[in-house]
């Protein structure tokens, strides 16, 4: 059976098709297609997605920050028999408690653009223009460095980062080829290792070389020379005991980048910490 989620929402659907593909992250062996639906603002609207949500047997998860329009979407849902989560509304309705506080009931998009909307632009410009080693200089302005072979998720990781407000620069390690000297000079904090198991980098490599319609055993895709160039960055690696190495071996892009962002996380807390106690 075609198994479907619909991701409704009166914004983008950002935020909740985050949490159902990390929901979905647990059940890898089950192919559930996501649809999204987006600036769902009125009751026909609702009526509209649930009415093709019940005709697909579809589970519908959903982000609706209005009060009536949640509760007309809870109605129209039993009523068309369809199960459904409301992702948002209960924390809503939680938070304004703890802060004591009415909540504004308006949708982010029709928000006034943000100070954090324009940093996360500027950081996705930052991270096109520092991709796979261009722009060295632009190292020093980097939030994050990765460093890893090719094919070890650099790039995609990257602009995943850069998607949540770090200004994130990549830089390929290649056999014979030394690193740009700008990456020396860098906190050691602020550099992130990629590395990944010989055979898999295999697999990914002479899918990428058949992809292209080149032989597959060019020497991207040779063994020896795949154990060569790991063997390589590995050294490197142990030649900077302060960068953060992580294996990347079977994860996907968003939990890669959740250990990065909770490495962030704790080191500021530390700072914090140490602050205070001064």
């Amino acid at each position: 059976m075609d198994r479907q989620i619909f991701v409704v929402s009166d914004s983008t659907g950002e935020t909740a098709e985050r949490v159902v593909r990390a929901a979905l992250l647990q059940f890898p062996h089950h192919r559930v297609r996501v649809r999204l639906f987006t600036r769902v603002r009125d009751q026909e609207a609702v009526t509209d997605v649930l009415r093709k949500a019940g005709e697909a047997n579809a589970m519908v998860v959903f982000t609706l920050v209005s009060p009536e329009l949640r509760e007309a979407f809870h109605r129209i849902a039993s009523e068309e028999k369809v199960d459904s989560v409301d992702v948002i509304g209960q924390l809503i309705h939680k938070v304004a408690g703890y802060v004591e506080a009415q909540p504004l009931n308006q949708p982010t998009a029709t928000m006034p653009l943000s100070e954090e909307y324009f940093r996360r632009v500027e950081a996705i410009e930052f991270a096109v223009k520092s991709d796979d080693g261009k722009e060295p200089r632009n190292l020093r302005k980097a939030d994050l460095v990765l460093v890893g072979v090719s094919r070890t998720s650099k790039t995609p990781l990257s602009t995943y980062l850069a998607g949540r407000g770090f200004r994130v620069a990549n830089i390929p390690l290649v056999l014979g080829v030394p690193t740009p000297p700008e990456l020396e000079d860098l906190p050691a904090d602020r550099v992130v290792g990629l590395t990944i198991g010989t055979d898999m980098l295999l697999d990914i490599r002479r899918a990428r070389l058949a992809q292209l319609g080149m032989p597959t055993d060019a020497s991207y895709g040779v063994r020896d020379h795949v154990r060569a160039e790991l063997e390589h960055a590995e050294a490197i690696f142990a030649a900077h005991p302060g960068w953060m190495v992580l294996d990347v071996s079977g994860r996907a892009i968003e939990e890669t980048a959740t250990i990065i962002l909770e490495a962030i996380k704790d080191r500021e807390e530390k700072k914090y910490q140490a602050e205070v106690a001064l």
